[in-house]
């Protein structure tokens, strides 16, 4: 016999913090660290069997009105009978009928059917169990990535505070994580930002774009339910739409063709979505964890938080390695998802199901942790300036030769002289650096040089004088991508987030 479905539901009391199960469960019961570490209750409760047998519910109720209002012989009393156990399911009761139907679909069947009985005959009337269960997820995808969108914004927001904050703050540039020239510290958080923003766009082209299957029928034909209104094919058309209406999406908005579900390629393109979102997560926390191994940003850190069970001193960036860690496993399911599209021979076959009960649910639990970390991190990032100012500054001398080479050829000197200077003495500076490890020296070498001597120095290494339009760009990104964000996500953005730290 399967276990109940009592055993495993994510809406059971937290998890142990030294164990990884539920309080309650069998410590013998492995829990998917999804459920029990990272993601939100309201992520989990869109996933939750609760949500989707409701929906299951609502679904029949839908098509049973529908089939009503054209025509059939269903009576107001067995709908509102329905009406009545939309949310009050026996799930241990379904857990019995399905060890003996082995079918889930006529478990939930026969469990509606006990508690209205009145309506048992008309439940599922012409409809195939990808009636419920496509649909169903089609609406649960919407949901979910309507919360990842909503996540996305906040992550935005925060990282546009933090932009704003630190417009003008020099730090030295890297390409090749090599010393490039200066930026600001406000201008880096707009990539990260911008990054989020591109992945927000994404996310909204697919629910956007996402459709219901209807009412379709066992191979998409809708013969079935052509056969319930006696060839009427208007009605058949009319039925479809009304589902769709009723559960909540334009009347419009169905796929076109179907075969037993709804195109399994749709399941590739929203994980696809949720991966471009985990590459920007991932981008983003690990140029936060490079950062912190020079001690120029920190993520927050507890007072009585452990770095290391053996090292006491080290503030490890534990939430950033974490969304590396999650956004990881999502970038990895879009080849998984394309793989399932690909075999779904002629109409359809059932090796689908299985896979995609871990799939669809876990891409969004898992990114669903990772953004309320990465909003953690973003809202709280610590920067420390000084240290800033160090490292730029032991780089700038060699930064801001062209600038020094410039000035000494308005000075006077020639400038091909001038060039070979600078080059013979940044060569001896940095060898004396790498194999010495002693301070640059390059400034004093320069200033030791006549055709140097009237220069200003102190001017000439304003660090401010080698960030470009960084402040301005940043300004602009704030009013051009992160404000209109806001807006559109206004509401969401007074949402308290309690990140699973």
């Amino acid at each position: 016999m399967p276990p109940s479905y009592e055993e495993g539901r994510p809406d059971a009391q937290g998890p142990s913090a030294t164990s990884g199960g539920t309080s309650g469960a069998s410590w013998n019961t492995y829990v998917s660290p999804l459920a029990a570490r990272n993601a939100s209750a309201e992520m989990q409760a869109i996933w939750s069997p609760q949500r989707k047998h409701s929906t299951w519910r609502r679904l029949w109720l839908a098509l049973a009105e529908a089939e009503q209002e054209l025509g059939l012989p269903i009576t107001d009393e067995q709908l509102a009978e329905l009406r009545e156990h939309l949310d009050d399911i026996d799930f241990a009761a379904a857990a019995r009928y399905e060890s003996r139907l082995r079918h889930d679909v006529m478990a939930h069947i026969h469990a509606l059917g006990d508690v209205a009985p009145k309506a048992r005959p008309i439940i599922h009337l012409g409809a195939t169990s990808q009636f419920v269960n496509c649909n169903t997820e089609l609406i649960l995808l919407r949901d979910s990535m309507r919360l990842v969108a909503a996540k996305m914004a906040r992550a935005i927001d925060a990282l546009g505070a933090f932009a704003h904050r630190h417009r003008a703050l020099a730090t030295l540039g890297f390409t090749h994580f090599q010393p490039a020239q200066p930026t600001t510290v406000g201008r880096r958080a707009c990539l990260w930002a911008y990054d989020l923003a591109l992945a927000l766009d994404e996310i909204e082209v697919r629910v956007d774009r996402l459709r219901l299957r209807g009412a379709r029928g066992a191979t998409g034909t809708q013969a079935s339910f052509l056969a319930l209104f006696k060839g009427d094919a208007e009605k058949v058309a009319r039925l479809d739409r009304r589902v769709i209406e009723k559960m909540g999406f334009d009347p419009g908005q169905g796929y076109v063709v179907t075969g037993q579900t709804y195109p399994r390629l749709v399941d590739a393109q929203v994980l696809n979505a949720l991966a471009v979102a985990a590459a920007a997560l991932h981008k983003a926390a690990t140029d936060m964890r490079l950062l912190a191994n020079r001690k120029e940003v920190e993520e927050p850190f507890g007072a009585d938080q452990v770095g290391s069970s053996a090292m006491p001193y080290k503030r490890n960036p534990m939430r950033c390695e974490r969304i590396c860690a999650l956004a990881r496993f999502v970038m990895s399911l879009p080849a998984n998802a394309l793989q399932t599209a690909a075999v779904q021979w002629m109409e359809r076959t059932l090796d689908d199901s299985a896979n995609r009960r871990l799939t669809l649910p876990e891409s969004f639990l898992a990114l669903d942790g990772a953004l309320d970390l990465l909003h953690n991190v973003a809202s709280g990032l610590v920067v420390h300036e000084k240290v800033i100012r160090a490292n730029l500054t032991a780089e700038l001398p060699f930064m801001a030769t062209e600038n020094l080479l410039m000035e000494a050829v308005r000075a006077g000197a020639d400038r091909q002289r001038a060039h070979e200077v600078i080059r013979r003495h940044s060569q001896a500076a940095g060898e004396r650096i790498k194999s010495e490890g002693l301070p640059n020296d390059l400034l004093d070498r320069l200033r030791g040089e006549p055709m140097f001597a009237s220069l200003n120095f102190e001017a000439l290494l304003n660090p401010a004088q080698y960030v470009g339009l960084a402040p301005e760009q940043t300004d602009r990104f704030i009013e051009s991508v992160v404000e209109p964000i806001r807006r559109r996500y206004a509401a969401d953005l007074k949402a308290a987030i309690e990140p699973r730290v």
